[in-house]
């Protein structure tokens, strides 16, 4: 496993899920969203999403991965 990589991706994590107020369901409803509200919606919901998938794939390589050299992590 690669610790560097490994953090970094878990401080990634952390900082999406400061996000996840935005996807939290609303107290007006779907019937009164208008369509912009709702492409918005659909909108945060799809980067979310889509971050959370490179994240995850980082946190495989790194549990996958040797650990890095001592040079790279001075740099």
């Amino acid at each position: 496993m690669d610790p560097k990589r490994f953090r970094e991706a878990y401080t990634r994590l952390q900082m999406l899920d400061e996000r996840t107020y935005k996807l939290r369901p609303r107290a007006m409803g779907a019937a009164r969203a208008t369509v912009e509200q709702l492409e918005d919606r659909v909108r945060d919901l799809s980067a979310y999403i889509i971050d959370l998938k490179e994240i995850l794939d980082e946190l495989f390589v790194a549990i996958s991965s040797k650990p890095s050299s001592p040079e790279s992590e001075e740099g």
